[in-house]
């Protein structure tokens, strides 16, 4: 596979950091992309998601999830059981995991629910006012100059 190396990427742009580490994490295959568990995300409105994320055999108390860093981590771990079970198939796998999500600026989790083998987590993207587009109002210019507003711009200059 082929490294690609961005530090030239890091000399030549201001600002642009938080791109910049999303492409080293993609282009990095340091730490391997299980497939478990399965999960969807999905786009419920404009503004909002829901990651679902398949969880067959945990419960409430085994899984734990936290925002820390720009990044969701969500991992579950099995309480040991007390009966030891002699399984003749054993197809539900009930292993340990831990997923992360990256999340972008003003991401950030709204809920979560457990149900029917599925954990749902909501997520909502809040733009702050001062990001938000507004619009200028267009005036007409005064229709009258006076020869004092003249005289002034003058003496100023």
């Amino acid at each position: 596979m082929r490294h690609f190396d961005l530090t030239p990427l890091h000399r030549a742009t201001v600002g642009f950091d938080q791109i910049v580490d999303l492409m080293d994490r993609v282009l990095t295959n340091d730490t391997p992309q299980a497939g478990y568990p399965p999960y969807n995300i999905e786009k419920t409105a404009d503004d909002s998601y829901r990651i679902s994320i398949a969880v067959a055999g945990f419960s409430d108390q085994d899984l734990a999830i936290e925002v820390k860093e720009q990044a969701l981590v969500v991992s579950a771990k099995k309480a040991s059981e007390d009966t030891p079970k002699s399984y003749l198939h054993r197809g539900i796998a009930t292993r340990a995991f831990e997923r992360r999500f990256h999340l972008a600026d003003h991401v950030r989790v709204t809920g979560a629910t457990h149900e029917d083998g599925m954990l749902h987590i909501d997520l909502t993207r809040e733009i702050p006012e001062a990001l938000k587009p507004r619009r200028i109002a267009i005036t007409k210019p005064s229709a009258q100059v006076t020869q004092k507003d003249v005289v002034d711009a003058e003496a100023v200059n």
